[in-house]
């Protein structure tokens, strides 16, 4: 093996550990709130309504980050976007522990929204740097499984240290993690081959590509923008993301208040789907790549559908245990799946060279101004449909599970109208 082999390789194993667990821990400071909503309803701090607030303004300000420093992504390195995604983050988490007062609360978590916005789209360019197509489908989906290892420590190790210290905790314990976290992952990524005296990956992995396009990087961005699978591959995202953050954000509330478990409880199924995740993840990456030969709409039929059963057999099914942890186990892979997918990697898949980063922030915010709607409509119709009872609450999530359901059918189904689409080599 010459000198250039071993240094790609070592290389490229770094890049791949800094931008996954960098992207799992940077996770965990943006789902505290899901962590944290019961105790601060049981304490008089916030209302549902109030939360609602709150979790949508990340979203909102996560949206406008993703597609702002997604474009801002094809210009800058990856290593400064990365990692300063990841500081500031942390710092906002902090704040937030010491701080009760609602309009702080949402210009913060807007913030915060905005700055994580900088994290996936230098991931991706790091990706694409570093990877080349025939392998991308996997490389993404062991990235892409950074989300669950993310959801995992929250729902599991966040949610250990809230119920034995304090709300605050929620915010303050990742927020002081990922302090260090961000430093490590500065010292261990490398924006791209060529910058540290390497060859592009294409030419190391001697593969064809197109012939290069003589255009600057704004008008390549622009070729992206027109083309109308991107857009429909948007809104499938922002419909998968519908279902996806209406689990994350109230998954654990519903299992409090609707099947009377208590918060670790609560939180060991939802780690049991961020666990599968994780999983389902790599698994479609190696099987778009290995059985579809790199399409990705054959691997998406697949993973919607067993999802939309997971779906209903979590909110529908018998509320035996073990079916519960099968439904949540199911449910998280082939959630994770259709995030590699069509959360980024089918729009990089399609985007022309030197605009995969406008792509990743372009998908993501459709994807983010999904979660966000969702996050006001779940808030909306959960506590339009509660009652008070002898002063105890009772919820009724009827309305918001048909919602959320009705938006994975719908992303499938737009999904899937993108059978014969091109892609970019």
């Amino acid at each position: 093996m010459n000198q250039v082999d071993r240094l790609y390789k070592k290389y490229r194993l770094r890049v791949m550990l800094a931008i996954t667990l960098g992207y799992g821990f940077i996770y965990t400071c943006r789902l505290g709130l899901s962590i944290v909503k019961k105790p601060l309803i049981d304490a008089g701090i916030f209302t549902i309504d109030e939360l609602g607030m709150i979790g949508a303004a990340l979203f909102y300000g996560y949206a406008a980050g993703k597609c702002i420093n997604g474009f801002l992504s094809d210009y800058f390195p990856p290593r400064i976007f990365f990692s300063l995604s990841i500081f500031l983050a942390a710092v906002i988490n902090i704040f937030m522990g010491i701080s009760t007062f609602l309009w702080l609360a949402i210009i913060l978590w807007t913030l915060n929204g905005f700055f994580q916005g900088m994290a996936a789209p230098a991931s991706v360019v790091s990706i694409t740097n570093w990877f080349s197509y025939s392998e991308r489908g996997r490389c993404y989906g062991i990235w892409n499984a950074s989300h669950s290892i993310g959801e995992g420590i929250t729902f599991y190790v966040i949610a250990a240290i809230v119920a034995a210290y304090g709300w605050q905790w929620g915010y303050i314990s990742p927020g002081i993690l990922c302090l260090g976290v961000a430093a490590w992952a500065y010292a261990f990524l490398r924006n791209a081959p060529t910058t540290i005296g390497l060859p592009d990956i294409n030419t190391w992995k001697n593969e064809k590509t197109e012939p290069p396009k003589e255009k600057t990087t704004w008008a390549t961005q622009k070729v992206m923008l027109g083309i109308k699978a991107i857009w429909v591959v948007a809104l499938a995202s922002a419909l998968m993301y519908v279902t996806r953050y209406a689990i994350n954000s109230w998954g654990i509330l519903y299992l409090q208040e609707v099947r009377n478990y208590s918060l670790t409880e609560a939180a060991f199924f939802m780690s049991i789907n961020t666990l599968a995740g994780i999983f389902g993840s790599i698994a479609y990456g190696f099987v778009s790549d290995k059985f579809f030969d790199a399409r990705r709409p054959p691997a998406n039929l697949i993973f919607a559908v067993v999802e939309v059963a997971a779906l209903v057999l979590i909110f529908y099914g018998p509320t035996n245990e073990l079916i519960q942890m099968l439904a949540f186990a199911l449910y998280g892979a082939t959630l994770s799946g259709l995030m590699a997918s069509l959360g980024g990697l089918f729009a990089v898949d399609i985007a022309p060279k030197g605009a995969t980063g406008a792509a990743m922030g372009f998908v993501g915010i459709f994807s983010y101004l999904g979660a966000a709607i969702q996050e006001n409509v779940s808030a909306s119709l959960i506590s339009n449909n509660t009652i008070i009872t002898d002063g105890n609450r009772i919820y009724d999530f009827d309305s918001a599970i048909m919602f959320w359901i009705g938006s994975s059918i719908v992303s499938l189904l737009l999904a899937a109208s993108l059978w014969n689409t091109k892609v970019v080599k």
